[in-house]
């Protein structure tokens, strides 16, 4: 649905909610849209950049629904996350000290994959996005990913990880230090939204985050990384 507009029936429709409080939140201007004829009208590119930010800060519950309105036919739905992340994609430890060098390293990780096919314009869409709306959290981990889809410079979806053994500034709420990374790169707006709701999922298991920093090499980052999709699959 990249560059297209949309009604306010469409926004439900995609969003699973209800058409009476997305137009509340939308006279509220707590959703971008704007008004045509009498009619409330949607661009997708603003909806997935303001749903992107709303994910962040969704329970479980709510990132399900993200991926049940977003489903990607091309994909193994059930093992979305490790399908993506083979050993080869990670990195254990990631040997970078600032937040460039963590994007050049993770971009050429990816690039194992023969899908990134300009690495130089993922390295500037990844960096436009980390100016404008940092993607890491107060845990210490960060998503980096373009704000839009890049179909003309990757085939397939790829998810890059490493770890860095000390934690450097990339741009937390909290100022605090991140050492966990997954780079995710996709072609198609329904894959991107899902992923990221799948990892955000994961993210809010109890012991994740800690069994990634007690993994110390890909075959057991990998391991922990398919148990908290099959935990996330039973919820």
């Amino acid at each position: 649905m990249e560059h297209e507009s949309y009604s306010l029936d469409d926004l439900a429709r995609q969003l699973g909610r209800d058409k009476r409080e997305l137009e509340k939140l939308v006279s509220r201007g707590r959703i971008p849209g704007r008004k045509v004829n009498g009619e409330w009208l949607f661009n997708s590119t603003e909806i997935t950049h303001w749903l992107e930010q709303e994910m962040r800060t969704y329970s479980t519950t709510e990132l399900e629904r993200v991926e049940q309105t977003h489903p990607t036919a091309q994909l193994d739905s059930e093992h979305l996350i490790s399908s993506l992340m083979p050993e080869e994609l990670m990195e254990v430890p990631l040997d970078a000290r600032t937040k460039r060098s963590v994007l050049e390293s993770l971009i050429e990780i990816a690039g194992r994959t023969w899908q990134i096919w300009e690495p130089s314009a993922v390295l500037t869409a990844v960096q436009e996005r980390e100016e404008a709306y940092p993607t890491a959290f107060d845990n210490g981990v960060a998503f980096p990913h373009p704000r839009n889809p890049l179909s003309d410079a990757v085939g397939e979806p790829v998810i890059a990880y490493g770890r860095t053994l000390t934690g450097i500034p990339f741009g937390s709420d909290r100022g605090g230090l991140t050492d966990i990374f997954f780079l995710v790169i996709c072609s198609d707006t329904a894959t991107h939204l899902s992923v990221l709701a799948r990892l955000g999922r994961m993210l809010q298991l109890p012991d994740f985050v800690d069994l990634l920093r007690e993994a110390n090499t890909p075959q057991e980052t990998r391991q922990v990384i398919i148990e908290a999709e099959k935990q996330v699959a039973e919820q």
